[in-house]
């Protein structure tokens, strides 16, 4: 079950920050949460896909999985969009913030809500890794950050012809944006000054967020919080019924090579990612189609009843 608000406001006037989406948590034993949309783009449509991803709170990487073969700088008028909205939780411990690198995903659960906030975010760039597998917690939290580039990042962007100053001030002109949530003693998620890069390799190293969204949890998520993250672009899940689900990502690649290669990065099968599709009553041609098309949507992998051979 999802609660979407104050969507006539979004529909009416484009915003590039996300619609507040909040999930139910699902009952003990289950990770599977939400329901997937369509949507036409409308006729005279002179919006990029980022649009809609910002309209639905989805990562422009999770509107490409969803929508392959979609225009992304002008999606033709009448063409139906999957808003990925439902997906499978992470194999984790329900607690604080989990971020998901793999599919460019921020969970918080807030205290006794038994509900999850789910946000996409925009993560290091190749070379200027967002940590993949770490535990740490909130440090602290500030208003209207000042940004001192490093001098590695100086020197990055003067490659690119670029002069990087070596102090931004805080503001509107400030890629940290307006609120910044530190973690550990080198990280923060924060907002940002663009109107894109959510969803995306964008960012030095730190976690990146739409405005409304890093307000939110600025606001709401205290000092000394747990944070998580983790590497998953592979989520599996049995529900109590039975069924089983399948969720796959296109994973980050793992160095330069990989990154500037036009080959599908390898996924990470673990024994317990092969226990659950593989088998009896697990249909081998489902599991295998949706390896291979890595769509970031749950896809159910049991064998139909009609399926089954007598």
């Amino acid at each position: 079950m999802i609660r979407l608000s104050s969507l006539a406001l979004v529909l009416t006037a484009f915003t590039h920050s996300a619609l507040a989406v909040t999930y139910m948590l699902p009952p003990e034993g289950s990770r599977l949460v939400g329901t997937p949309l369509t949507v036409a783009v409308a006729q005279g449509n002179s919006q990029p896909l980022e649009y809609y991803a910002a309209q639905y709170g989805q990562g422009f990487s999770n509107m490409l999985e969803a929508n392959p073969g979609v225009d992304p700088f002008l999606p033709k008028a009448g063409t139906q969009l999957t808003i990925p909205q439902q997906v499978i939780l992470p194999d984790t411990e329900r607690l604080g913030i989990v971020i998901n690198v793999a599919e460019m995903r921020l969970y918080y659960y807030p205290e006794e809500s038994n509900t999850v906030e789910i946000l996409p975010i925009g993560i290091g760039q190749a070379g200027r890794e967002t940590p993949r597998n770490w535990v740490t917690r909130v440090e602290r939290k500030q208003e209207a950050p000042a940004w001192t580039p490093t001098a590695n990042t100086r020197r990055e962007y003067a490659k690119e012809g670029k002069t990087l100053p070596a102090y931004v001030p805080p503001g509107e002109d400030n890629p940290m944006g307006l609120y910044a949530i530190y973690i550990g003693k080198l990280y923060a998620i924060h907002g940002t000054n663009a109107n894109f890069g959510i969803g995306l390799r964008v960012s030095q190293g730190c976690i990146r967020l739409r405005k409304d969204d890093i307000k939110y949890l600025f606001d709401n998520v205290p000092v000394g919080t747990r944070v998580q993250l983790i590497d998953q672009p592979v989520k599996v899940t049995v529900e109590p019924d039975g069924r089983r689900w399948l969720e796959v990502h296109e994973p980050l690649s793992r160095n330069r090579a990989e990154f500037e290669s036009d080959k599908k990065v390898p996924l990470p099968m673990t024994p317990a990612l092969r226990i659950v599709t593989q088998g009896s009553g697990v249909d081998a041609s489902v599991v295998s189609a949706a390896l291979t098309r890595r769509s970031g949507m749950p896809v159910p992998i049991n064998i139909e009843p009609e399926k089954t051979v007598q």
